[in-house]
Parts: C-alpha cells; structure tokens; sequence
C-alpha cells in the first residue's frame, strides 16, 4: 500500500506503508543515526511522541526476538526506513520487522529518500508530521499535523511511567528507587547486574513514599518530551536532594537541572543515535556515547547554582553531565547504558554504586 509522509511545512514524501498499514500516526520527526539497534530504538520509552527515521538504510535484517527490548511494547508513533529487509537472518528472530509492528499497530514506511528527509530536519529542525496510508490530499494532511500538539509543554511521562511501584528483582546489597519516567531496561540490568535490589516507583510518587522504601540511592530514568511539561517530578526531586545519593540520566539529568533552578530549551533538531562525542572535563578523556533526547539544560542557566558542569557534547557544546557534591547527585545527559550504542560511558554506573557504599 502506498503511504505519505507529511511534514508540517508541507514537504511530502511517497513510500510504501508496512506494519499497522491501516492507520495514520502523528508525531515530531526525528532522525536516528545508529546503524543498528532498531529494535531497542522502537521500544525506548524516550521516543514516544515522536516518528523516527533511521538514517542507516537496510533496516530488519536480522528480524526481532524477545531479547532486544527496552519496554514491553513499542513506544514510537511511527518508523521510516529506506529499505526494510523482510526476510531477517538471525539465530535469536522470531519475526520479521514487519510483524512486529503490525502486532502491535505501528505504522511503518520504507522506499522513501530517507537522506532527503534527515537533511531537511536538520536544515529546518525536528517538526510535527504525519505518515498516512493510501491516497490522502497532502495540503488536508497538512492542516491536520498544524494542528496536532507538539512535544513541548506536553506532560508524555504519563503515559510511560509504571502505574504502581514495582519490584524490578529482590536481591542485592543497595536498595535502588527508580522514579520511572520511562526507565529503559538496559538501566535496570546494569544496576541489578551490580549487586542492586531495585524498585521501580511511578513518576507521580511522592519524596515520603520513595523514602519509604529506604533507598540507599535514587535513579532518576530517561523519559519523552518536554521536562517542563511534568513539573511534579521535579518537585518531587527537589524534596529528595541531599536524602540520599542521586543518578540521573536524560530526562532525569534535565530534572535535576530544573529542579536545581536551572533552565531547559528545545534542541533545533536534538541528539537520537550511537556516536555522539561527549569530553569528561575533569578526566580530559572522550567517550562516544549514545544520546536520544530533544531538550537540553541551558549551560549558562546552572553556572551559579553550586553546581559543578561535568561533561560536554563536543560537536555542540552543550551540557551533558552535572554534579553537586554539597547534594551528593550527578547526572549525564546521554546513555551510558547504550542498549543500542558504545559502552564508553558504564563505569558511571560503578561511581553510583561508589557513592552508595560511602553512604552506607
């Protein structure tokens, strides 16, 4: 079936539809440069809200297996390849790309320029689209995605967040709360692989029902959109500061930005992929990191908030790690659990564990 991809400044691309054809999906565009990792990339939690193009263009060829999962479910609005492989070859498939989304309603859409749709982001900046099945009047369409919500302002935590506190595993020596804002399980499987009992509570949960559960350190997790669009969860981490030792990544580095009094803006077209150059600023070294987020901390909104900037993205300069000692927290910007991505970045998850045992 033949499918559109609308933007909202009317670039329109024509490809074939694949997955959940019999449905159209609204999303913000984005691109992801990774060359491989589709599988996590559709179930991050981070991505709901948005519609991602990979950037690689053979995409499926080693099909999906129960493994490779960072949600139970997949979490993006909408997929764009250029050429989707449907006969996978792997020991560990199950299914081809294909099914996967079809069973769980993703649209999806391949035979598209997808260089001439990472290069209009990136001249333009990420925008709202939509990826419409059949033979739909382009300017209709349009109108339609102008008047679809965007990602910023909007509250997308909600809808990624565990409804209730649960138990991720039950032996360790340190007790790990999660605030889950759409925590990734690659996260929840470096702590757990680390001697950790982790718990995962819902974004909505109160400082007095997370120190309840006796923590020896709060992981603050990734999650989608806009960090000012869920202003109790900053709240929330501004009664935590200083109660014990705080992680924070992506989203959870933003919050803790926010809730330390600092700024957040929009990215013109943000970070999503595998090889983004992130310079230590005490250690002098590099690592490549992998990044999917499209806001960011305002560097010059936290310099005077006895916070010490700790990492920098190398190709932007933007803030990518924060720390107070006074609070006992730090928070990166990227992923140092990759999942998909380079593992440069893990031992920040041993200066955790490091900064727990000190508590204890």
């Amino acid at each position: 079936m033949n499918a559109k991809i609308v933007f909202e400044d009317g670039r329109t691309f024509t490809g074939r539809a694949f997955g959940a054809t019999g449905k159209r999906s609204f999303g913000e565009i984005v691109f992801n440069t990774s060359m491989s990792g589709y599988q996590e990339i559709i179930t991050d939690p981070s991505y709901k809200g948005q519609i991602v193009t990979m950037t690689y263009p053979h995409i499926g060829n080693y099909g999906v297996n129960d493994e490779d999962i960072e949600s139970p479910v997949p979490q993006v609005e909408g997929f764009i390849v250029r050429e989707l492989c449907e006969n996978p070859s792997n020991f560990r498939s199950i299914m081809n790309l294909d099914s996967y989304l079809k069973e769980h309603g993703v649209i999806g859409i391949t035979d598209v320029d997808t260089r001439a749709i990472t290069k209009h982001i990136r001249r333009e900046g990420a925008m709202k689209g939509v990826i419409a099945p059949g033979v739909e009047d382009p300017e209709k369409l349009k109108e339609e995605v102008k008047a679809f919500p965007g990602l910023s302002g909007r509250d997308l935590v909600k809808d990624v967040t565990c409804p209730e506190a649960v138990d991720w595993n039950r032996e360790g020596k340190y007790r790990v709360a999660v605030l889950d804002c759409g925590v990734k399980h690659n996260i929840l499987r470096h702590l757990e692989k680390r001697g950790c009992v982790v718990k995962r509570f819902p974004a909505s949960a109160s400082s007095g029902e997370i120190m309840g559960f006796s923590p020896d350190g709060i992981f603050l997790s990734n999650g989608p959109g806009d960090p000012a669009g869920a202003p109790y969860v900053y709240e929330t981490i501004k009664e935590l500061l200083g109660k014990a030792p705080l992680f924070g990544i992506c989203l959870g580095h933003q919050m803790l930005g926010l809730a330390m009094g600092g700024r957040t803006y929009k990215l013109k077209f943000g970070h999503h992929g595998g090889n983004q150059p992130v310079k230590d600023l005490e250690t002098g070294k590099v690592s490549i990191t992998a990044q999917n987020h499209c806001f960011c901390v305002d560097i010059d909104s936290v310099r005077d908030k006895d916070l010490k900037i700790t990492h920098i993205n190398l190709n932007d300069d933007t803030v990518e790690g924060l720390e107070s000692e006074k609070l006992n927290f730090f928070s990166v910007q990227f992923h140092p659990e990759a999942g998909p991505g380079p593992n440069d970045a893990c031992y920040l998850f041993d200066k955790f564990i490091e900064n727990m045992k000190k508590g204890k």
